[in-house]
């Protein structure tokens, strides 16, 4: 499985580690993708960042939920809120932002049962994020899937990313990447 680093910027702050310090471990575990996440800062603050970013790395990096942002990296991820506020219809929320952002930029959406995994397989995504797997301190999370996180995999088109409490240690079976936060602290 491959390396998907979630770069949450409460987390940093809270842990007092600067983006240099996340990327220094991104590298060390060999990731291919960060994803920067910032649910508070303004988007000055997040371009600022994502410009930053992207002279420390020279891998993928996608922004959260700013498709106005997507220039400044190599994608988007989106939730399924975030795509709810966008169009009610989701599948046309997912087709605006495909075309917005265009297809040459990685996009991806955050999936949590079966439902969201199938109408997810009708749009034109790179990835699915899937969970929570288990419980995780960077995000509030009341739907916990456990060891059915892989069998839900299986039922994805997409490529899935396992997100919510995951560790470098977890193994599945039908999952391409490893989404780690703080686990990339704690390793």
């Amino acid at each position: 499985m491959k390396l998907y680093a979630l770069c949450d910027q409460d987390t940093l702050n809270t842990r007092n580690l600067s983006l240099n310090d996340f990327v220094g471990f991104a590298r060390k575990y060999k990731a291919e993708i960060i994803q920067y996440r910032n649910k508070e800062g303004s988007v000055e603050s997040i371009k600022e960042s994502l410009i930053e970013l992207r002279q420390l790395w020279d891998g993928f990096l996608i922004v959260n939920d700013k498709p106005e942002l997507v220039s400044f990296c190599d994608g988007l991820h989106m939730g399924q809120e975030d795509l709810m506020k966008i169009d009610k219809d989701i599948l046309l929320a997912a087709a605006k932002i495909r075309e917005e952002i265009g297809s040459d930029k990685l996009f991806g959406i955050s999936t949590h049962d079966e439902k969201e995994i199938k109408i997810a397989n009708n749009m034109d995504l790179n990835y699915i994020g899937l969970g929570a797997f288990k419980h995780t301190s960077t995000k509030d999370v009341t739907n916990i899937l456990g060891a059915n996180l892989d069998k839900l995999a299986s039922f994805s088109t997409h490529n899935v990313a396992a997100i919510g409490g995951v560790k470098l240690s977890d193994v599945f079976e039908n999952v391409t990447y490893l989404v780690v936060g703080t686990g990339l602290y704690e390793a």
